[in-house]
């Protein structure tokens, strides 16, 4: 059987591995992050529902119709005008009508920006899951990364999410405090966190990638990247600081360790958890270098 060409996503988020990939945009309108590389080879572009409609008929071919989850790409295809994005739902349902979930990813100043009316459209028109990168909750922080929001427009634009009826996925970037900001990361995002209370928290932990402008940070000597304790040090004070009702994932491969569990009920074990790690490290100094290689081969 021949099969034409399917415009895939290039990247989407763990949690979507078993979901059918329908890119709706192509790169990240944004794209200043000053710690990620993705996207950088590809001008932001908005694909036409033909092109969708083509993919949709492909991706029909290779998994046929009774396909449960649909995650759209690329990096924040909320962008669009909210009456082509609702004609794109209602595609992906036409050709896959048994879907229990369809996901994309989104900015927070994008939602923030949007009316709750046009959310509720979305949510109405099908699109049920949102993942969005907080990094941080720390004002200076999201400066320093480029992030290109403050915490007060994370808060409303994810408030409006919820509101709207979205299932919330936030994205924590453990470690991007480095040595020196650790604590106020800590703390700034377990502020912000608090103040949504996310169906999700996902952990990631910080790895400079070449070419990014936290790498040249490092490489002159203006950041100073934390060590595993660091890391988990600052995991442990912002999961101290947690008051929101959340389940809380370290379902990445760049995460030290996994710490996981329901928020608040679980919080008393995976503090345990992490005050047992922390002090088996400070104890046995040879293991913080032993996780740090393996860290760096993460990129590889």
């Amino acid at each position: 059987m021949h099969v034409a060409p399917y415009d895939m996503p290039p990247w989407r988020p763990p949690s979507e591995a078993y979901s059918v990939l329908i890119r709706v945009t192509r790169g990240c309108p944004w794209n200043r992050c000053a710690f990620c590389a993705m996207y950088k080879d590809m001008k932001f572009q908005v694909k036409s529902l033909e092109e969708i409609e083509r993919d949709l008929k492909v991706a029909l071919q290779l998994y046929g119709p009774d396909v449960s989850t649909v995650f759209i790409g690329d990096s924040d295809s909320l962008v669009t005008k909210v009456n082509f994005m609702v004609e794109v739902l209602e595609l992906v349902r036409r050709y896959f009508p048994h879907l229990t979930r369809i996901t994309s990813y989104t900015r927070g100043r994008t939602l923030a920006n949007r009316s709750k009316e046009d959310l509720k459209r979305l949510r109405e028109a099908g699109l049920t899951r949102l993942h969005v990168g907080l990094e941080t909750g720390d004002p200076w922080l999201l400066e320093y990364i480029h992030k290109g929001l403050t915490p007060h427009e994370m808060v409303e634009g994810g408030r409006k999410a919820l509101e709207a009826g979205f299932q919330l996925s936030l994205y924590v970037l453990l470690g991007i405090g480095g040595e020196n900001w650790w604590e106020r990361h800590a703390l700034g995002t377990a502020q912000v966190l608090n103040q949504i209370s996310p169906h999700f928290i996902r952990f990631r932990t910080f790895i400079p990638v070449p070419s990014t402008l936290m790498h040249q940070r490092i490489e002159e000597e203006e950041f100073e990247p934390a060590c595993p304790l660091t890391v988990l040090k600052e995991t442990r004070l912002m999961l101290e600081d947690l008051e929101c009702s959340s389940t809380l994932l370290s379902d990445h491969v760049s995460n030290y360790v996994s710490i996981e569990g329901r928020l608040p009920q679980e919080r008393g074990k995976m503090l345990e958890d992490l005050d047992r790690i922390i002090a088996q490290l400070e104890a046995a100094p040879h293991l913080i270098k032993t996780l740090q290689d393996r860290h760096k081969r993460v990129n590889l």
